[in-house]
C-alpha cells in the first residue's frame, strides 16, 4: 500500500522499498528510556516519561541531536500488534507519560496499534510538526498531548537544513489543527494530560526567524503554551558555532514582549552533548 503518512507524499509501497524517511512496513524502535526526565516538567512529571525513540525521520535535520537514529532506520522491528504488547509489557503506573519521539513516519502503523488502547497516562506525540492535517486529525484519537517542534519560518533555511522548502506552510497548518483538536491545556498533578505545547529551538544567527515564528504563534494560536529552547549543539555541517547567550536572551525578551509567558525557558547549560542520549 502506498504511503502518504507525511508531507513528502513519497507514495512508496513500504513493504517493497523505502521513502525519504528510510522506513519500511514495520515500526522501528531505536531506543526506549524509562523514567526519562529530560523533557519539559509537564511531560516528565515527577516519575519521568516512558520515552520511545523511533528510528528514521521524515525531516532529518542537519543539526539533529538524534542524528545517529534519525538519519538511519535501524532498531527493533514491531508490527502494530507487537508494539501494543510492548507498551502493555510496562507497568505504566511508574511513568508520568508515554513519550513517542519522532513518530510521524509511523503514523498509520501507530494508529493501528493504539486505536483501541486505553492508556492510564497521557500519550505524547513528540514531533517536528512536518505533518499532514488529515493525519493530525486521525492521531488525535490516540494521543493526548501534541509536542510539536516549530522549527523554521524562512523557506530557504528549512530547505537547506531539512530538505523541506514548504516546512512553514505545512507545520503552521499542522499546529493549528493540533490546537483545534486539543482546545484546552489540562493538567493533573502538574502533568499535561491533554493539550498542545509548542517548542521552538533558537538557531545561531537566526534570531529574526525566531521572531517570525513567535509572531505567528501570538497571532494565530489560541492560548499558546510554549517551550523556547536554547539547547542547540553544533553537530551538522552547516552550523559550527554554538548559540550565543545574547541571541537566546534577545529571543526570550521578544517572547516576553509579545506576552508569550506561559511555558518554559531554558538554561543555556543544556546546550551540551551530555544531554544527548546514547544510541
Amino acid at each position: 500500500m502506498a504511503c502518504y503518512d507525511c508531507p513528502r507524499n513519497c507514495g512508496v509501497e513500504r513493504d517493497k522499498t523505502i521513502g525519504f524517511c528510510g522506513a519500511k512496513d514495520k515500526i522501528v524502535v531505536a531506543k526506549i528510556i524509562e523514567n526519562f526526565a529530560w523533557e519539559e516538567p509537564c511531560i516528565s512529571g515527577d516519575k519521568g516519561a516512558l520515552a520511545i525513540f523511533f528510528a528514521g525521520c521524515n525531516l532529518r535535520c542537519d543539526f539533529c541531536q538524534n542524528y545517529k537514529i534519525s538519519h538511519e532506520c535501524t532498531g527493533s522491528l514491531y508490527s502494530p500488534e507487537e508494539f501494543l504488547q510492548l507498551i502493555k509489557g510496562y507497568d505504566l503506573s511508574k511513568f508520568s507519560s508515554i513519550d513517542l519521539i519522532t513518530p510521524t513516519h509511523f503514523s498509520s502503523l501507530l494508529y493501528q496499534s493504539l486505536k483501541d488502547f486505553k492508556s492510564p497516562i497521557p500519550i505524547v506525540w513528540n514531533s517536528s510538526a512536518y505533518e499532514n492535517i488529515d493525519i493530525i486529525d486521525k492521531i488525535s484519537r490516540i494521543v493526548d498531548v501534541f509536542l510539536p517542534d516549530f522549527k523554521y519560518f524562512d523557506k530557504n533555511l528549512s530547505k537547506k537544513l531539512s530538505f523541506a522548502e514548504n516546512y512553514f506552510d505545512v507545520a503552521s497548518k499542522a499546529i493549528l489543527q493540533m490546537r483545534k483538536n486539543k482546545k484546552v491545556n489540562t493538567f493533573s498533578n502538574n502533568v499535561l494530560t491533554s493539550g498542545v505545547l509548542i517548542r521552538h529551538l533558537v538557531l545561531p544567527g537566526n534570531v529574526r526567524d525566531s521572531f517570525k515564528i513567535l509572531d505567528f504563534i501570538k497571532e494565530n494560536v489560541d492560548n499558546p503554551y510554549i517551550s523556547l529552547m536554547g539547547q542547540f549543539t553544533p553537530l551538522g555541517k552547516y552550523f559550527k558555532q554554538r548559540l550565543k547567550p545574547i541571541e537566546y536572551k534577545i529571543v526570550l525578551s521578544y517572547a516576553e514582549k509579545l506576552g508569550l509567558n506561559d511555558g518554559y525557558f531554558q538554561e543555556l547549560e543544556s546546550a551540551s552533548e551530555t544531554f544527548i542520549p546514547k544510541f
